[in-house]
């Protein structure tokens, strides 16, 4: 697809399915977390994590409000909150780590599960357990967009946390500085116009001028609604989307020619 650099300022890029392998994910992270998770858990109890505790807290209401809709979660009826130290009680933990089992069966886009799998990962990728996966057309096509003066953008449903993990731990080096924004849910949900809108703003410019990159077809409707320019990467593991009427589909980077 060729965009006139004229009329883009940034380019924001989804994770799974269009910078990474989804198999990365499924195969490498997403099994990683759980394998580890009641492992952190206890060294959560035992060192005070306080941003771990506080995720802990934060599922527990999600919790809450999966069994007032009838969800049918693990049970879950702690003895006590955590303590002012991040401690979290020796009762919590199993409960917990049933519950994020739970969300992880369900691939639910829980904010608090994002954090948690995030610092579970980061001390995969610190002790060199974990190295991240990104496509080969990904790094080149980075340096060639900051070149041209592009801010370029990450906009996951993970947290931003394993989003800097994810490009920071890469074969090719830490590609983090290449990146102006990092933007997970926290400014609204993916298939909504309106976290397009918030992020174009973050960004500095019109809506009409970024340019959003995703293997799914519903989150470019949004982001076209919010009058962004759109293109849907087609990547080898991705699943079949919808036809998309809206936009362009690419299958690297290497097809954006900004001109």
């Amino acid at each position: 697809m060729r965009v006139d650099r004229g009329a883009l300022n940034a380019i924001v890029l989804d994770i799974e399915g269009t910078t990474t392998p989804i198999a990365f994910v499924y195969s490498v992270l997403f099994p990683f977390a759980r394998r580890h998770l009641r492992e952190f858990l206890r060294d959560v109890k035992s060192r005070g994590d306080a941003d771990a505790a506080d995720a802990i807290v934060r599922l527990e209401l999600e919790w809450a409000d999966d069994v007032a809709k009838g969800n049918a979660p693990p049970p879950w009826n702690p003895a006590e909150p955590a303590g002012p130290e991040g401690a979290v009680p020796d009762a919590d933990l199993s409960l917990a780590a049933a519950y994020v089992d739970w969300l992880m069966d369900l691939d639910r886009k829980s904010p608090a599960l994002k954090v948690l799998q995030g610092l579970i990962w980061q001390r995969g990728y610190r002790s060199g357990e974990l190295t991240s996966e990104i496509f080969d057309d990904v790094g080149p096509a980075l340096e060639r967009w900051r070149g041209a003066g592009l801010r370029v953008a990450v906009y996951s449903s993970g947290s931003v946390l394993a989003q800097l993990l994810l490009f920071g731990y890469t074969p090719a080096g830490d590609l983090t500085p290449l990146f102006s924004h990092f933007f997970d849910t926290g400014v609204g949900p993916k298939t909504s116009a309106d976290s397009y809108r918030a992020i174009a703003a973050a960004l500095g410019c019109a809506t009409e001028r970024v340019l959003f990159v995703s293997d799914v077809v519903k989150e470019l409707e949004a982001a076209r609604d919010a009058g962004c320019r759109t293109a849907l990467a087609v990547r080898s593991g991705n699943p079949p989307q919808p036809h998309f009427a809206r936009g362009e589909a690419i299958r690297s980077f290497d097809e954006i020619d900004i001109t």
